[in-house]
């Protein structure tokens, strides 16, 4: 009697590629793509108030860091394929909680996204982790990013006329496609990712591997290159659109400039062979520095909000290399036993610029008009730019094994 064979893809599930893990990213994209333009000017339109807004990004982004780096703690309950899962349920109920149009409820629905927004971005990037190789991780941010061109160039654009012909209507697709995702994801059947851990123990409490966080130069260096990147697009993202309103250029101008700047991502690759060529330290040195330039020219060009537009468009295409490399830094330090407690470390970035941003805008907004913000944003990414400069000169590159090792010292250097 013959036996039938169970299908090698059934008996052995094939190791997530760099071109699964773009495509979940790819979907990410439309998800909050469409919705990063409807948002401010949904809050704007509901409040008419610059100020209230920034205050409601700022108490999100409070709960939303709290409840990021909690996820590592969360996992050891529920297996990371459903935390993922649980992630983009909230996109959903976000989503759909958002379609009433009520303040309330669209403040709800941006704390959910939000919320969304951390859980599936420390389980995505603990994945990378897993199965992407180091010397591959450059590729396999590059391609992400190409991957999601299409959902940021089209989505912010896209959303606001959506909002225009009907309100739910960006909300709606949205939601849409997170089920989408979570469909996608489970079809991939990537698991929970690979343990490596140092003992049985369960995933220390938050504050402990914040410590270990805090002992390693290389990784705090890497964070606050996030975080400072992040600040710089919070700044286009939410206060470009405001600041066209304010200078009667007209409420869909945030979303059209939006788009623009999103489609370098299809130059992704290109950036990619440019750095190749130099290095990791030098280019995300220069993307630092020519980002921080452009932000203050917009602030000093205010009295003409053309020009002011036109700086930030640039300095946006600056910001789209940093996303290919600002990363690198962290990523290639942490090490293989951290990977969901640094992942959750590494995801807060975006809820830290999330409460930087709108607690310095709020300030600012005190003593300057709103020009003032993209000046607070260029000196921030200045900032970086000096931090850079303890980066090792051959971070990224293969390590060569020599007889006896060297240690470097006084740098932030390449981690294996």
């Amino acid at each position: 009697m013959h036996q039938r064979r169970i299908p090698e893809w059934l008996r052995h599930r094939p190791a997530p590629s760099i071109r699964g893990f773009s495509t979940l990213a790819a979907i990410e994209a439309v998800i909050r793509g469409i919705l990063i333009s409807v948002y401010p000017l949904a809050m704007y339109q509901a409040l008419q108030d610059a100020k209230v807004v920034s205050e409601i990004y700022f108490f999100v982004g409070l709960i939303s860091l709290t409840c990021g780096l909690m996820v590592p703690w969360l996992i050891s309950f529920i297996p990371r394929r459903w935390m993922y899962s649980i992630g983009a349920i909230l996109f959903v109920l976000g989503s759909g909680l958002a379609t009433s149009g009520s303040p309330l409820a669209i403040i709800a629905g941006l704390f959910l996204n939000t919320i969304a927004t951390v859980t599936t971005f420390v389980c995505f990037n603990a994945y990378i982790l897993d199965y992407i190789g180091k010397i591959e991780l450059g590729k396999c941010e590059t391609s992400r990013m190409f991957y999601s061109a299409a959902g940021w160039t089209f989505g912010p654009v896209v959303g606001v006329m959506l909002m225009k012909w009907w309100a739910p209507a960006p909300f709606i697709v949205s939601a849409v496609s997170a089920v989408i995702l979570l469909t996608v994801f489970l079809s991939m059947r990537v698991g929970n990712g690979k343990h490596i851990v140092r003992s049985s123990q369960k995933p220390p409490h938050p504050a402990v591997f914040i410590h270990r966080f805090a002992s390693q130069p290389r990784l705090i260096a890497g964070w606050l290159f996030a975080v400072i990147r992040s600040c710089g697009w919070w700044v286009y993202v939410v206060y470009l659109p405001i600041f066209a309103i304010e200078n009667g250029l007209g409420d869909q101008l945030g979303g059209i400039v939006l788009s623009i700047s999103n489609a370098g991502l299809f130059l992704a690759p290109f950036m990619l062979r440019w750095m190749q060529k130099r290095s990791v330290r030098y280019t995300v040195r220069f993307g630092f520095f020519a980002s921080g330039l452009m932000f203050c020219i917009a602030s000093f060009v205010a009295f003409e909000p053309a020009m002011t537009i036109a700086s930030l468009i640039i300095a946006s295409f600056f910001l789209i290399l940093l996303d290919i490399c600002a990363g690198l830094p962290f990523l290639m330090a942490v090490k293989p036993s951290e990977r969901t407690e640094m992942s959750a470390i590494y995801s807060s970035y975006r809820d830290v610029s999330g409460i930087l941003t709108p607690g310095a805008a709020w300030l600012v907004l005190f003593v300057t008009p709103i020009s003032g913000i993209f000046a607070t944003a260029g000196v921030a990414l200045f900032g970086a730019w000096v931090i850079a400069g303890k980066l090792h000169p051959r971070l990224g590159e293969e390590r060569v094994h020599y007889r006896t090792p060297v240690p470097v010292v006084g740098n932030l250097s390449a981690a294996e």
